[in-house]
């Protein structure tokens, strides 16, 4: 079954109501979420899925440089697949360290730093990654409101 997974920095529940529309959704909130958010989306998504733990956080670093908060619990409760967002960089790679694959999907929205808007699609079969391939969604590109006059 297809899935969407976020890792924070919803923005609005409209971009949650939207994706729920197309598959069912499993996200956690990011700083830049507010307290509706926040009630309705947890920090830490961990489950297992076609024999794969899965963790996804928001603020999670990368490998060699995880996060103070989540450092620890890598090692104790290693996940298969460890995905966050945070530096809306698009990283991809096998961390021999906690023998799991490192996901960062970048950042879809337009607000950020990132100049490429990105995402990450693949699939899971027989606990493994297959068919990864990232998606370029086009430019960051601000759009700007105008008042009529």
């Amino acid at each position: 079954m297809d899935e969407i997974w976020h890792a924070g920095d919803i923005g609005n529940l409209r971009v949650t109501d939207d994706l729920r529309k197309i598959a069912p959704l499993r996200a956690v909130y990011g700083n830049i979420d507010g307290t509706k958010i926040r009630a309705e989306f947890p920090l830490h998504q961990r489950f297992t899925i076609e024999g794969m733990k899965v963790w996804i956080t928001h603020i999670g670093g990368k490998p060699g440089r995880y996060d103070m908060k989540v450092r620890q619990q890598l090692y104790i409760d290693r996940p298969d697949i460890f995905i966050c967002g945070h530096s809306h960089i698009c990283k991809v790679m096998k961390d021999p360290q906690i023998d799991a694959v490192y996901m960062n999907p970048g950042a879809a929205g337009i607000n950020g730093f990132h100049h490429v808007r990105t995402m990450l699609r693949f699939r899971i079969e027989e606990g493994k990654v297959k068919e990864l391939e990232v998606i370029e969604l086009g430019p960051r590109i601000k759009m700007v409101k105008v008042e009529e006059e």
